[in-house]
């Protein structure tokens, strides 16, 4: 297990970080030579070429492929839940809007307004860059669209409503409570169906530990399996075939569960 794990190691440190934590590490961070980083790069390629040699290429497949699948759904995951707090900083901000129109504040008003009180994040943006446009003599509702927001679809919608009360002549505060009871309702729903969830992606998790548990128990009866998946050429091609079939087994089971979730 040990080369699997330096194999691990490896390819986290070949890994690209986030972009959220590269503009974290931009904005409070100091930012590290070009050189430094290079040489992390060249040590984890040096390292996974090293266990390549003493062990074989299977064990280095497997765990690329686990280190890809862990990143993948660790993404996934932050992601899901930067949404539902961004979701909910939405309501906040319509909240706020139209708490601002109905005492007959101006709509670019309104959104700076909400801008302030939504607490920040994608929200935050969207509304203070319509309030901006509103200002300049442009339209509010190209300030709200943001197709790299996390909460891009939610949005989107809002700046519909929006472009419906402008064009139409429309009581914009009555859109946007509308636009804001269907957004509630979106966000209650989500929880709950994430909730129901939750067992499912349990179980889809203990499964794919299943095949090490099974490792073990042939480990200590004597049968040796490590030695033939980390030592043979039948391992190297035993060893990342199985990986490849736990990850996309994960991978499959989380695709099934946010279709739900969308």
């Amino acid at each position: 297990m040990i080369p699997a794990l330096v194999c691990l190691a490896s390819a986290l440190l070949v890994t690209s970080a986030p972009a959220a934590r590269r503009r974290f590490s931009a904005l409070f961070i100091a930012r590290p030579s070009v050189s430094s980083g290079r040489t992390v790069r060249i040590v984890g390629v040096v390292g996974a070429g090293a266990v390549v040699v003493g062990t074989g290429v299977g064990p280095f497949i497997a765990a690329a492929l686990a280190a890809a699948t862990a990143t993948v759904r660790t993404r996934r995951g932050r992601r899901d839940r930067e949404r539902g707090t961004e979701s909910l900083r939405l309501l906040d901000a319509l909240e706020a809007v139209v708490g601002e129109l109905r005492v007959g504040a101006h709509p670019s008003a309104a959104a700076e307004v909400a801008a302030r009180e939504s607490g920040g994040g994608a929200a935050a943006r969207a509304f203070a860059v319509s309030a901006a446009r509103s200002r300049l003599g442009g339209s509010g509702t190209d300030g709200l669209r943001d197709d790299e927001s996390v909460i891009s679809m939610e949005l989107n919608r809002i700046a519909d409503a929006w472009q419906v009360a402008e064009r139409h002549g429309l009581a914009l505060a009555e859109l946007l409570t509308a636009a804001r009871a269907d957004l509630a309702g979106r966000v209650r729903f989500r929880n709950r169906s994430a909730a129901a969830m939750a067992g499912a992606r349990a179980t889809a998790t203990v499964l794919s530990g299943l095949p090490l548990l099974g490792l073990a128990l042939g480990q200590l009866m004597g049968a040796q399996p490590l030695r033939v998946l980390l030592t043979t050429a039948v391992g190297d091609v035993l060893l990342p075939l199985g990986a490849a079939f736990v990850c996309a087994g994960l991978l499959w089971t989380d695709a099934i569960t946010r279709k739900v979730l969308v």
